[in-house]
């Protein structure tokens, strides 16, 4: 049986996917398909949590990879270079620093380890990857998670104006959103608002960012002696690079680069109007303060810190 949110929920999708646009309707964008998903959360119950859930995640990945037919791989490599020169130093910076308030705030340390990764890194996939190396309890990994998407629902609306406000390029805005946006799909969205090379640039240097669950993960095993924990791995990552690589060195043909960016385009649209769905009052409530304080405080440093690095070194 289809319960009247059911349809409301299912209809929302629809229309993101068809081409409204040739019927002179604007096209659901990130940002308006983010705020119809939390207006969705907060006015009804998730009527499909699992799916949600799961969805989310791989649809995002196959966007991503998607996207990565339509990049080549020496002009993305060329221009990315200094942006992924500042994530090795801002990676290890926010870590340091996200540990060291934690302990002054007296907050968990876990949930500060896990919001501090969060930030360094990518959002919730760094969180639920180092979670279960620390043994996190559900309480220490919602908190963080709530944390980190509050603040991906935030820039996502908040980051495009002020790249605007600033003048600022489109390598420049890509390389600051990759950096100073938490998750993947937050910063594929801002990236999208703000242009092609926008969106690519970011794309690229989130996902060379991502590449740190890897060592972080063993850091962590090391750290808080734990033995037999699984790292989740990214995989769909160098999948993605191996897209750049056939694009780059293959000729294909022009339907196949159109759809493959159609999917990627519309599915990081989808992708986050299921994010915004998934919240609730209830995740809202259980973040607390000090959590939100500590997770408010690094992401004004890292985007300060790599907003003027990024206004200063990149034409």
């Amino acid at each position: 049986m289809f319960s009247m949110t059911k349809i409301i929920y299912i209809a929302v999708i629809v229309l993101i996917l068809l081409p409204i646009e040739k019927l002179g309707i604007p096209q659901i964008n990130a940002p308006i398909a983010l705020l119809a998903g939390l207006i969705f959360a907060f006015s009804f119950k998730n009527p499909c949590p699992k799916f949600n859930k799961k969805t989310s995640k791989y649809l995002l990945q196959v966007a991503v990879v998607c996207l990565g037919f339509n990049m080549n791989l020496h002009e993305s490599l060329k221009s990315g270079s200094e942006g992924m020169m500042f994530s090795v130093v801002s990676v290890i910076g926010v870590m340091a620093l996200g540990i060291l308030i934690g302990y002054w705030f007296h907050i968990n340390r876990k949930t500060a380890y896990l919001i501090s990764s969060g930030t360094a890194i990518c959002g919730g996939s760094a969180i639920a990857a180092v979670g279960p190396v620390l043994k996190a309890d559900e309480n220490e990994m919602a908190v963080s998670l709530g944390v980190i998407f509050i603040l991906n629902a935030v820039a996502l609306f908040i980051f495009p104006p002020i790249g605007h406000m600033l003048d600022m390029s489109q390598q420049q805005f890509g390389t600051w959103a990759a950096i100073a946006i938490h998750d993947t799909s937050s910063v594929v969205g801002a990236g999208e608002q703000y242009g092609e090379t926008a969106l690519q640039m970011a794309t690229l240097i989130k996902l060379t960012r991502a590449l740190w669950i890897i060592p972080l993960a063993l850091v962590t095993m090391f750290i808080f002696r734990e033995k037999g924990s699984k790292i989740s791995i990214p995989w769909f990552i160098f999948i993605f690079i191996l897209a750049m690589v056939v694009n780059t060195y293959v000729a294909l043909p022009g339907w196949f680069v159109d759809t493959m960016v159609w999917i990627a385009r519309r599915g990081m649209v989808v992708t986050l109007f299921l994010i915004g769905a998934s919240l609730s009052v209830a995740t809202v409530r259980q973040v607390g303060v000090k959590p939100l304080l500590l997770a408010i405080l690094l992401w004004i440093v890292i985007s300060l810190t790599s907003l003027g690095v990024v206004l200063k070194t990149i034409a």
